[in-house]
């Protein structure tokens, strides 16, 4: 059976495409245009679509504010993590019954609440490492669908048994943003995998 889905703020279509491919009806929305073609996407605030007759929920919020790689400057940035953190939090109260809230490790689970699961592309089928914590609400834990043997190799890991990642090794760049907030082909699969079938 089919599943109204929203995708908050994803530009990539990862998690969307995963979704409408297992038979589902979803729609991502973001302030960028989608990457991809594949379905049905909106340009805009998501925060004025959550009324919808949406059954999930999978938001990927802006993390610039709230991962602990930038904790070194929120000092300086009080007022913008603030109002990231205000973002999160309508999300989650957004009236859906099922939600899963991704994002790295950070200020959410010390401000808001601790995360309820966190996972790593290795279980997914990538043999890279990415530190990605879930707030989940009407859903239960993602179950690893592909367990790999992380290469210490991939990113240019240098220490006997270091999981490296290509995705934190990338050089500065104007586009690194993009590939670092992009989901995994592998946990946008269990995604809608197992999370659809729930609906």
């Amino acid at each position: 059976m089919a599943v109204k889905v929203l995708i908050a703020c994803e530009f990539s279509g990862v998690v969307r495409d995963a979704f409408i491919r297992a038979g589902h009806d979803a729609t991502s929305i973001d302030l960028l245009p989608s990457e991809s073609s594949y379905g049905p996407h909106i340009v805009g605030d998501v925060l004025g679509f959550l009324d919808g007759d949406w059954e999930l929920m999978i938001a990927h919020p802006p993390c610039t504010y709230l991962a602990s790689s930038g904790a070194r400057w929120w000092p300086a940035r009080e007022s913008q993590q603030q109002a990231a953190l205000g973002f999160v939090r309508a999300l989650m109260d957004a009236p859906i019954q099922r939600i899963a809230i991704e994002n790295p490790v950070g200020v959410i689970s010390t401000a808001i609440r601790k995360s309820d699961q966190i996972i790593q592309p290795f279980q997914f089928g990538h043999p890279e490492w990415k530190t990605t914590c879930l707030w989940l609400k009407g859903l239960p834990n993602l179950a690893p669908t592909g367990c790999v043997a992380p290469d210490p190799t991939v990113g240019g890991g240098k220490r006997p048994g270091r999981i490296s990642s290509a995705i934190h090794r990338m050089g500065p760049s104007k586009e690194r943003w993009r590939a670092r907030s992009r989901t995994y082909e592998g946990i946008a699969q269990a995604m809608a995998q197992q999370w659809g079938s729930l609906c």
